[in-house]
């Protein structure tokens, strides 16, 4: 189910109040910056990486609210790791707001089954994954009764995830 799916950077730029973006998974695909990180290699960010903050940072420039939460186990998988060292540099330095949330601590939540991003409290792009993290498409949804249930999920998750700047992995 992948018609009308908006190209991503369209639908940031078409948001007006907020963003909110919802990752569950522990590890995503290979990434070089995260293969390096691994080796203890410092790279420059690619850019895929300065357009996303490029992206980030115009969106929030227009007054949008740009929410990121994190539900990972613990102890920390290294991709996990590496995204929480990643995300003063590159996330938070564009203008995101990131949390994390201990899985265990998310247990008696309704969570969607897959990762989005919701625009507005009004449209969905869910992120589908296969089991080892490869990419394997998305779906857009504006189901009135999706939306709610999404939105709901992310602002449980958010009230009970800890800022990045207070977690440690």
């Amino acid at each position: 189910m992948q018609q009308n799916v908006p190209d991503f950077t369209a639908l940031l730029r078409s948001a007006e109040r907020s963003a909110v973006h919802l990752e569950m998974r522990d590890s995503y695909m290979e990434d070089p910056v995260f293969a390096a990180w691994r080796e203890g290699r410092e790279v420059d960010l690619p850019q895929e990486y300065r357009q996303w903050q490029a992206l980030v940072k115009e969106t929030v420039a227009r007054g949008v609210s740009l929410r990121r939460a994190r539900i990972v186990s613990e102890p920390a998988t290294d991709y996990i790791r590496w995204e929480h060292a990643l995300t003063t540099p590159h996330n938070l330095a564009c203008g995101e707001d990131v949390r994390w949330l201990p899985r265990r601590i998310a247990s008696d939540l309704c969570l969607p089954g897959n990762d989005l991003w919701l625009i507005d409290e009004e449209r969905i792009l869910f992120h589908w994954f296969t089991g080892d993290g490869e990419w394997a498409g998305h779906e857009f949804n504006g189901e009135p009764d999706t939306v709610k249930m999404v939105t709901t999920a992310f602002e449980a998750v958010w009230d009970r995830a800890i800022p990045h700047e207070q977690y440690t992995v």
